[in-house]
């Protein structure tokens, strides 16, 4: 019995043990070995190894069922392109890996990827910032992180929110700093900005001389810019600052912005004193990490875990406790390889033998994964809530992340603002930009009020060249003549005294002397070549606004009108087309108006008089006759028609009064138009001087010579002229006779010209677009807007107005374009409210005589209404046979009635008929 119960014992252990070795065969995970490249003897591959290590038990310890198990295999890359490049195909070829994460470099990332690609082995790159030089060799590489171009429009959106339009740029000269440089430049000029004023790019391991070098070299390109934009490595940007500080260039009013986690953890990244005094006021725009409690605790329990594994190992501390951005990307990335692994578990084969093919650029066979391809899609479609935010890639790489804006103030680094792809911006603090409220400290200076301007005026004992054209003509807008008692020379005119009262209006002050350019008379094109040659800091004078030379200078806003078109001579109108000259003074429109109101009101005394006056009886055609003789004899006082109605009595003293206003008006018009003399221009179109082929006039070095020619004028058809008193003899000449038929210039020049020779000419065809004359400063310089303000503000104001009288005089009466005096006619609206009142009583005495009709007369239709018909038929021919007939109690038919009785022949039977006065 003993024995028999040992047996059935022993038996049941086995087969416990049978079964649970069959459930641990069904659950069983499949293995998915990849592999990571990274430098070990560094402390940040230390780290990274760390990371990696904790986000795949991470996963597999929220998911515990998983039907894929990541085998992770690490192999040593000392920052050596070679050998990465070595490493990886020791992982492809020996390891077998069907994925690879890192290395650490983004251009040995990329190189890793080339040959991942070949093996069909996808590579996951956490520090790859920056797009492959040749996408199709690196067709598996993901790109787990944001694009460094992605970094430009938060950069700019700061510069733009202090009012910087333009920015130094220092990039390290590799694969991570290249790829802002294109996007910073389109992102300022997107924004309205200059671009990038200068920039310089420097080696990661440039010496401090070639440092400083590059700092000179920028200094010099962009002597009044102070906004530069620092995008390098953390421990080149720590160096390139630092020189930065020792060579003068982070003093009061600069900017210093950067876009490197150059405050983050890691032995790389620790800063000295002399760092944080060389980072004192800079922003740093970095991608933004929202600070859950998830990476709270990831960031404690990393910080245990190097603790213990560095102890372990018998290593000095490496320092870098709290995690980094790309710290947390490596995390989401080895995490993100587990999903896909699981994901993709479906699609891989039985076992993870690696197919062969022959390779006709390496001896013998290159190994392909056969589940490469599947695990690089499982990943492009993995998303999830990584602690670096939203895990999703777009294009095989990270999108836009939030950016944060972090300011290095004495206290440490200090959050000021985020900005985003959707808000652009996201102040900190409730302000705007302007201002200084969101307590940013700037370098050189924490006490500031207002936001740097980041760029610097020109410095009390540095005088501006400003160079100014010399002129034959027109001395009025700018005229050099002789020197002062300095010795300069003497520099006058409506343009320069505008410039004088913008400089005197700027917030700082300004030095500047004039230079005459002798040259400007052939072309102003060259005067304008002077400032970027750097031979002037400004061009002044009547400098009009092109597309064409926007591209070498920038203007300020205009200060002048804008266009231009033509002057001719004007000659006394002609007596063809007089025949109708007497509708003139009155304009369709009102004597439509009037028509009708004649007629109406006509119309409507007919209605109040029919029933009551034989006048107003009679034939069809009579009272029509009588109805319009009676309305249109108004207009000459001569109605004769006697009324018995007071309505219409009423209805026509009003209508009375509006006649003799419209023919008192139409009189005095009438007059106007032919005692005063017509002046008509002699031409009025451009393409009537092309088809006869005159000779047109233009002043010299004006743009308006090319816009002649583009108008397909005959150059050899085109003269140039220099003075008002040029136009004056040329246009009296006439283009038969060595002159022009029309002078072709910019309105402010021919309103000068028309102010002196008011009597026979005028402007005449249209006035074509134009952007008047500003001031010219070199290109992206932040002088322009600030001279563009000013001129806003002394617009605002009467400044210019009294500088434009001075000049130039009052306005005369040709100046807007007229050769004499004209006349308009007159319009309906001028006369609205008379036709108002007079159509408002015509309606208000025909409602009130119907309305006391059908009131008395409704007894006597109800009588009349019996006969054959519908009954609303019946009913309205009652009415319209009562109205027609004669009301006998009017006094006008009991006249008539008296003088029948007192006539022989009984002839009063004639005139109950309504026929004897007609």
């Amino acid at each position: 019995m003993e024995w028999r119960h040992v047996t059935l014992s022993t038996w049941f252990i086995f087969f416990l043990l049978d079964v649970g070795a069959l459930a641990g065969t069904a659950v069983a995970a499949a293995p998915v070995r990849v592999g990571v490249i990274l430098n070990l003897a560094s402390a940040t591959g230390l780290r990274m190894q760390a990371v990696v290590r904790m986000a795949v038990e991470d996963y597999y310890a929220a998911h515990p069922n998983s039907t894929a198990r990541v085998e992770l295999h690490f192999k040593d890359s000392p920052a050596d392109p070679v050998e990465a490049i070595a490493a990886a195909e020791d992982l492809i070829k020996n390891t077998r890996v069907e994925a690879i994460i890192g290395p650490e470099a983004a251009a040995e990332a990329e190189l890793v990827a080339a040959v991942g690609s070949r093996a069909h082995v996808p590579v996951l790159a956490y520090s790859a910032t920056s797009p492959p030089a040749s996408p199709p060799d690196a067709r598996l590489l993901v790109r787990t992180c944001a694009d460094d171009a992605a970094v430009a429009a938060p950069v700019a959106g700061v510069l733009g929110s202090f009012g910087l339009r333009e920015a130094v740029l220092l990039h390290e000269d590799s694969r991570l700093g290249s790829g802002i440089v294109p996007a910073l430049a389109d992102a300022l000029c997107d924004a309205g900005g200059g671009g990038v004023a200068a920039r310089a790019s420097v080696p990661p391991d440039a010496p401090d001389d070639r440092i400083d070098a590059a700092l000179r070299r920028v200094a010099e390109a962009a002597a009044a810019a102070r906004a530069f934009v620092v995008h390098a490595s953390p421990s080149l940007a720590r160096r390139l600052l630092r020189r930065a500080k020792d060579a003068g260039l982070m003093s009061r009013g600069s900017v210093w912005i950067a876009t490197s986690a150059i405050a983050g953890g890691g032995e790389d990244d620790r800063l000295t004193a002399d760092d944080m005094d060389a980072m004192h006021g800079i922003l740093i725009v970095r991608p933004h990490v929202q600070p859950k409690t998830r990476v709270h605790n990831f960031a404690a329990r990393l910080k245990a875990r190097l603790r213990r594994e560095i102890k372990a190992a018998g290593l000095p501390d490496i320092g870098g406790d709290n995690p980094t951005v790309p710290t947390l990307w490596a995390y989401d990335t080895a995490w993100a390889v587990a999903a896909a692994a699981e994901a993709a578990m479906a699609s891989f084969p039985a076992s993870h033998t690696l197919q062969e093919s022959t390779a006709v650029t390496e001896p013998g066979r290159r190994r392909l994964s056969a589940t490469g391809a599947a695990l690089h899609e499982a990943v492009l479609g993995t998303s999830f809530d990584g602690l670096a935010g939203k895990f999703r890639l777009v294009d095989g790489q990270l999108p836009a992340p939030t950016y944060e804006i972090t300011n290095i103030t004495p206290e440490g680094p200090k959050t000021v603002g985020f900005w985003t792809a959707e808000t652009k911006m996201i102040a900190q603090d409730s302000g705007n930009g302007g201002t200084n409220n969101n307590g940013i400290v700037w370098p050189g200076d924490a006490s500031l009020a207002a936001a740097p301007k980041g760029w610097a005026a020109p410095p009390p004992g540095k005088e501006l060249v400003v160079a100014v054209p010399v002129k034959n003509g027109f001395n009025q807008f700018v005229g050099v003549s002789g020197t002062t008692i300095t010795g300069r020379p003497n520099v006058t005119g409506y343009c320069i005294d505008v410039f004088d009262a913008v400089v005197k209006a700027l917030p700082y002050p300004v030095t500047y002397r004039y230079v005459p350019f002798n040259g400007s008379s052939s072309s102003y094109d060259l005067l304008l070549h002077l400032v970027p040659q750097k031979k002037a800091d400004a061009v002044v004078g009547d400098v009009s606004i092109t597309s064409a030379r926007m591209g070498e200078v920038e203007y300020s806003m205009p200060f002048t009108d804008s266009g231009w078109t033509m002057v001719v001579p004007v000659r006394a109108g002609t007596s063809e087309g007089m025949s109708f000259f007497f509708v003139k003074p009155l304009t369709p429109n009102l004597w439509l108006a009037s028509f009708v109101s004649f007629v109406f009101t006509g119309l409507v005394v007919w209605v109040i008089e029919h029933r009551i006056n034989p006048e107003f009886r009679g034939s069809p055609s009579q009272e029509f006759g009588v109805t319009f003789y009676f309305a249109f004899s108004i207009l000459v006082f001569a109605h004769k028609e006697k009324l018995e109605s007071n309505l219409s009595r009423f209805l026509v003293v009003v209508f009375v009064f509006v006649v003799l206003i419209l023919t008192s008006s139409y009189t005095a018009s009438l007059t106007s138009m032919l005692t005063v003399e017509k002046l008509e221009p002699t031409v009025t179109d451009a393409k009537e001087l092309i088809g006869k082929g005159d000779y047109v006039g233009y002043q010299e070095g004006s743009f308006v010579a090319g816009e002649l020619r583009r108008m397909n004028f005959d150059e050899s058809r085109m003269r140039s002229y220099g003075s008002p008193e040029q136009y004056a003899e040329a246009l009296s000449r006439g283009s038969a006779n060595g002159g022009v038929a029309a002078v072709f210039d910019e309105v402010p020049y021919l309103k000068l010209f028309l102010a002196r020779h008011c009597g026979g000419y005028a402007m005449a065809g249209p006035v074509y677009d134009g952007n008047g004359f500003g001031f010219a400063f070199p290109k992206g310089s932040p002088m322009a807007s600030d001279v563009s303000r000013a001129i806003v503000s002394l617009t605002e104001g009467d400044e210019l107005e009294k500088i434009k009288k001075r000049w130039f005089g009052e306005p005369g009466d040709c100046a807007a374009g007229g050769g004499g005096a004209s006349t308009t006619s007159l319009g309906f609206w001028s006369f609205s409210g008379l036709f108002l009142v007079t159509g408002a009583a015509t309606v208000l005495m025909l409602v009130a005589y119907l309305a006391a009709f059908v009131h008395r007369e409704r007894g006597e239709v109800r009588a009349a209404e019996p006969g054959a018909g519908r009954m609303s038929l019946r009913r309205l021919r009652a009415w319209l046979q009562r109205y027609d007939s004669k009301d006998t109690k009017a006094p006008g038919f009991r006249h008539l009635d008296d003088d029948a009785k007192q006539r022989p022949g009984g002839a009063a039977g004639k005139d109950d008929q309504g026929k004897a006065t007609f």
